[in-house]
């Protein structure tokens, strides 16, 4: 693994995070969190999904994910099938550094958000019909907003998490995922997030 993700390494498998809850209670479905360095910056892939209508996640931003499927060994894999399916990014070019925990939506779906570190190679290549575009924010952007917004202090509240970027903003379990993250990194004194 290159260097610079060392201190994000560190962060998620040191750190502490939001346990599954009891079993049966929720849809269990897995999402990947996936960093990657482009034109030397760090940054975390997002997707938005499309515009379609009666669909719960119209528009909304999202790291690459869905349901677990019986033919998925265990959560991991379900996160990295579905990265496949929506990004074209092949799990051979993706290094996985562990879950970040359980994260509840108010659908009854229970999203383990694992992490990953993604070396570049390979085009990405979405389905328009479940996917309108891929993002590729600045790990430093949404720190930022993190910072200026004060979302430590709002973590466990998901309605106020809400980070802006170009035309879009990620809220709703999304935020929550990438309020944890940041926490962690925050946490990390080896972590250059200038």
């Amino acid at each position: 693994m290159m260097q610079c993700f060392k201190p994000i390494l560190n962060a998620v498998q040191n750190g502490s995070h939001p346990k599954a809850p009891a079993a049966g209670r929720f849809d269990p479905t897995s999402v990947m969190a996936l960093f990657f360095c482009d034109q030397e910056t760090l940054r975390l892939l997002f997707i938005q999904k499309a515009d379609k209508q009666g669909y719960t996640w119209a528009n909304q931003m999202a790291f690459p994910g869905g349901h677990q499927e019986k033919t998925d060994p265990d959560s991991e894999q379900a996160a990295l099938r579905e990265m496949e399916e929506e990004t074209g990014i092949l799990r051979k070019d993706v290094q996985v550094i562990g879950s970040v925990g359980h994260f509840q939506t108010l659908n009854n779906k229970d999203i383990e958000a694992w992490t990953g570190v993604w070396n570049g190679r390979g085009e990405i290549n979405h389905d328009p019909n479940e996917i309108s575009r891929i993002f590729k924010i600045p790990l430093s952007h949404l720190i930022g907003i993190h910072r200026e917004k004060q979302f430590h202090f709002y973590s466990t509240d998901f309605t106020r998490l809400i980070y802006p970027y170009q035309d879009v903003h990620i809220w709703g379990v999304t935020a929550k995922i990438v309020c944890h993250i940041i926490d962690l990194l925050l946490k990390e004194p080896n972590m250059d997030l200038a």
